[in-house]
This record gives C-alpha cells, structure tokens and sequence, in this order.
C-alpha cells in the first residue's frame, strides 16, 4: 500500500478489466458523503440504490458519454462507505477522461459539501475496506479473488460458496467450541476452592474429542479446496522416448509437444493447463532422464538438470516407461536409477505407468498401470488414478475454496488441541498450561478469518488483488 495513502481517502479506480469493452465501471469509495462530488459532476441529486440514466461531462460542460449513475451511502454499500458508480461505454480513451473528471472534480472546495482529492486506488483497497468495515471477513475477502481467477466451474462454484461463508461459518462453530472449553478450564482456574471438578462434571474430554473431530473434517474439506484453488502439479518423468510427450499431448486434446523417434528430442520442460474432473492440472513433460555420460548434448544435460529440479516441486509424478523394453537388461538398470533418482528428490507420489500397450500383449507389473498414447487405451484410468494420488473428492454442495495458509493455520489449531489433550490426560499437569494451549488454538483459528492477523499478511493478501477490487 502507498505509505503516503490513508483509509481515510476517498478512492477510485476502474473496475472492469483493462481494454475495449461493451461496458466500463468506475467505482469511488469514500468514508465522507458524496452529495458534493455528485452535484459537482450532475447538478442534481441521486436517489440512493437507483440507477440513473445521465450524462457524463467534461469540466467545460462538453458531453464525454451517456450512462448510467448509482450511489450507495454508508453503510449499506459494498465497501461499508459512500460508493459512486458510473457506468459507462468501454472504450479506454473514454474511461480515462471520466477518471480524470473526477479527479479533478473533487478538488478542495467551499461549502459543507467539499470532499477532499480523490487518489486512484491501491490494489485491493476496495475489498480491504469492506473488510475492515464488517461487510467481509478475511476468507470471504480471498475469495473475492479466487472467485475472479478460478481456472475451472468448480473452482468458481467453490469461490462461490466461500464468498458466501461456507468456510467463515465452520471456522465460527469451531470457534464458539473453543470458548465454551475455554470457559471450563477458566473457570476451574478461578475457583479452585471450590473443590469442584468442573471439567470432570462438564465433560471436557468428550468435548475436546468432538472439536479435533469436527476440526478433522473442516481439515479435509480445506484441503480439497486449495486443489480446487492451487491445481495439482504433474511431472512426466522417463527415459528418453518413452512416450512422455505422445502423452502430455494426449492429456490436452492437442499437439503441445513435438514428437520425434530422435532420443533427446525434449530438451526443455513444457507446461501445459488442463482440467480433470473439475481439477485443474498443470502437467510438464520434462527432457529424458539418462546419465550425463550417455549424452554429449550440452542442452540436452541442462534440460534433465531441469527435470530434477520439476520433479523436486511436484505434487505427483509419472514414471512413464516403455511396455516394448521391459526386460531388456540395460532399459530396465536405466529405470532401476531413475526410480532410486525420485526417491531421492523426495517425490512422495508416483505413479508407475507403462506404455505403448498397442504393440504387444504383455502385461504390466502388478498394481502399475499400462496405456497407449497412440490409441488412448486406459487414459481415462490414467486420470483417475491422478485424482485418487490427490487425494480430490466430487465438487459437491458442501465444498469451498481455500488457501495454503488456511491449511497451515488448520494444523496449528490441530497441534494446539493435541497438546491440550495430552495435559488433561496427564495427572497432575498445570491447567495453567491447558488454558494457554486452547488460547493458542483459538487464536490460530481467528487467523483464518482475520479476528488475529498480523499486518504483514494482510499486505500480502490485499497486494496480490487487482486495481478495483
């Protein structure tokens, strides 16, 4: 954010995309009312929540366009402040000159209704003030975002539902959970004369066991959601001429990769986006693995030091070997050291996958799976087995949108309420040390939703959002 800005200036900003369009929207926010820009700018007055049709005009009176005027006071507004909209034709030429008349427009003047000069928003700003005036928590502000750059229609029927406050609402219910234990083992601190168990009479063990279960199943429906968000990272990995790029451009539907019986022909990785079963997939297929001593192709050794380094970042890898080649001594050493190679790099999901199926009857090691890139035999089960390694589950009504800091908050709380349990089990153990881990979990989770975050995080979130939102 500017260090020269304030939340206390009025903002605007275009918001419609950048470029020709049928329509274009110029948005202003501002915690001051409005009246004396919009008289400034129309000679009347706007009727609040209705769309006026006027026109637009330059300072010397020229006419620029014909639209369409809202105004929405505070605080029944998107922002929670006074909000102007004005709807104009798309042209970028036009749109520019309606921002420049209102810049200059609201200049300093006399009288009660003066406003102070309006500033082009920061990134992000407008959600920021709807955060920051309650209209939003921080994971229905995310997912203002994530709405705008859903890659696939579950992804954006996720954003959806989290805009709505799918997720704020099971963050909440775990939260109110949280106080409640709270309250017992505080009260139990408070009134030790007492000499009342009240977390014995109060069930606090059940209690615990119920809100790590619940905390479980919101865990699990997180993490569907940063797949959903994120995309699931794929590697094609093999020998040379195995079939890995026959495959990338089998998965997309298109010729992305060139394709030569020449060893060696991939020298570089090649990325392609696709989607499956609503999943967004980035797959690459990489150059062929083989030892630095078996090419004298100084590119080709930079494109498998590339490979290691994709296999390193991936989610999952396919370990695509050839069907035809099984068995031949020195085909079968080479697959024994790429094998021990992804051990090494830490890839944690791999699918083993044989191809060129189409040649021969012989049938895959057990438990791999075999395939044709020429004739698209068992693709569709490569695909499965692809959302079974995620881990991804159908889209279905209860799902929503999330990030990967959602899930580190999540397993903090998780590591939180562990702890928790394990001093109320521990005879003897000082409440003083249960109330401070619940306290702790209770906070990790207000940083989902923003009630304990760090100002830091909120740059970062609001930064990423772009001009107008």
């Amino acid at each position: 954010m500017n260090p020269l800005a304030t939340l206390d200036d009025p903002i605007l900003a275009l918001a419609t995309a950048p470029g020709r369009g049928a329509i274009g929207i110029v948005r202003i926010s501002s915690p001051q009312p409005l009246e004396g820009l919009i008289h400034a700018l129309f000679g009347q007055a706007l009727q609040p929540r209705h769309a006026h049709y006027l026109p637009f005009r330059d300072a010397a009176g020229q006419l620029l366009d014909q639209g369409l005027a809202l105004h929405f006071p505070a605080p029944h507004s998107a922002t929670g402040e006074h909000v102007l909209e004005l709807q104009a034709h798309g042209g970028p030429v036009l749109l520019d000159l309606l921002l420049a008349r209102c810049l200059e427009t609201a200049a300093p003047a006399e009288g009660p209704a003066a406003l102070p000069r309006l500033r082009l928003a920061d990134p992000g700003e407008f959600t920021r003030r709807a955060w920051l005036n309650g209209k939003l928590d921080l994971t229905q502000a995310e997912a203002v975002a994530d709405l705008i750059d859903a890659s696939t229609e579950a992804a954006a029927r996720s954003a959806s539902r989290a805009l709505a406050g799918a997720f704020s609402q099971g963050i909440a219910a775990l939260r109110e959970r949280l106080i409640e234990l709270r309250a017992l083992v505080e009260a139990t601190l408070d009134f030790p004369e007492e000499d009342l168990d009240f977390l014995e009479q109060a069930r606090a063990r059940p209690r615990l066991a119920a809100l790590e279960e619940a905390l479980a199943a919101l865990r699990a429906r997180a993490r569907q959601g940063v797949l959903l968000r994120d995309g699931l990272r794929v590697v094609l990995a093999g020998q040379p001429n195995v079939g890995k790029s026959s495959l990338l451009n089998a998965l997309a539907g298109a010729e992305r990769a060139i394709v030569t019986p020449i060893p060696g022909t991939t020298r570089d990785s090649i990325s392609e986006s696709l989607q499956i079963g609503g999943l967004p997939l980035h797959i690459t297929d990489t150059a062929g693995l083989r030892r630095d001593e078996d090419t004298a192709d100084e590119v080709e050794r930079l494109g498998i030091a590339r490979s290691w380094a994709a296999i390193a970042e991936a989610d999952a890898v396919i370990f695509l070997r050839d069907l035809g080649r099984r068995g031949q001594p020195e085909y079968d050493a080479a697959d024994a050291r790429i094998a021990a190679g992804l051990a090494e790099a830490g890839a944690h999901t791999v699918l083993a996958v044989w191809n060129k199926a189409d040649l021969l009857d012989t049938p895959p090691p057990e438990g791999a799976l075999s395939l044709s890139t020429r004739s698209g035999a068992g693709l569709e089960a490569l695909r499965q087995r692809l959302l079974q390694a995620a881990g991804a589950q159908p889209a279905g009504e209860g799902s929503f949108i999330a990030r990967a800091r959602h899930l580190d908050a999540l397993a903090a709380t998780a590591g939180h309420l562990a702890a928790a349990r394990a001093l109320l089990d521990a005879p003897g153990a000082p409440l003083e040390l249960l109330a401070e881990e619940l306290r702790a979990a209770h906070d990790a989770l207000g940083a989902i939703t923003g009630h304990t975050t760090a100002d830091e995080l909120l740059g970062e979130i609001f930064g990423r959002f772009c001009i107008g939102k």
